[in-house]
């Protein structure tokens, strides 16, 4: 009887174990990719974008933050977290002060529900460029909205004129695309993940 009962509590421990567990949180690894490669992409944001200088240029800290949320998976908070962190990174940089922080939490909040749809294309994944491109027309228009609520409420700014921040939101978008989609598979394999 006694053994009976052994093997039951051990075959239902054994049961429990195989269950896969949902990862609460960010663990120290994600956290330091987080942080490298934001930091990457503030550095490369203020050396490209010093050399890039025709309009259309990619937003590495954009396409930096979708590389994140692609390969770390947070939940819905901590990529919001990460939005906000890289608004913050933004503000080191020339434009309108804290719009920042609203359009990259709306773009990394975007990128985190679009990597859960299953987006495929004859049985190849295009979730990479999809919704890298949809975050950063998210991000874009969220800073266009933001923007021209400010100036017809009073505020002391000068909008870009609508149809060359269209051009600038489109282009980047692709761009940003192209960007995480060739670091994505490189970094993915090199980390495991």
């Amino acid at each position: 009887m006694e053994i009976m009962e052994k093997m039951e509590t051990t075959g239902a421990m054994q049961g429990r174990d195989t269950v896969p567990q949902e990862r609460k949180t960010l663990g120290i690894a994600d956290v330091l990719l987080i942080g490298i490669l934001l930091a990457a992409g503030a550095v490369l944001k203020f050396f490209v974008g010093s050399v890039i200088n025709f309009g259309m240029k990619p937003n590495f800290i954009i396409a930096m933050y979708c590389l994140i949320i692609l390969l770390t998976k947070p939940r819905l908070k901590e990529a919001a977290i990460i939005g906000v962190l890289a608004g913050a990174i933004c503000q080191f940089f020339p434009g309108q002060p804290y719009i920042n922080f609203v359009s990259e939490l709306a773009g990394a909040i975007a990128m985190c529900l679009l990597t859960m749809l299953p987006l495929k294309i004859f049985g190849l994944s295009v979730k990479t460029v999809i919704c890298t491109f949809l975050s950063t027309l998210v991000s874009g228009f969220t800073f266009i909205g933001v923007m021209y609520l400010m100036y017809y409420s009073g505020a002391d700014i000068t909008p870009t004129p609508l149809m060359a921040f269209m051009a600038i939101i489109f282009g980047t978008a692709f761009i940003n695309s192209l960007i995480v989609q060739a670091l994505y598979v490189p970094l993915g394999l090199a980390l495991k993940k």
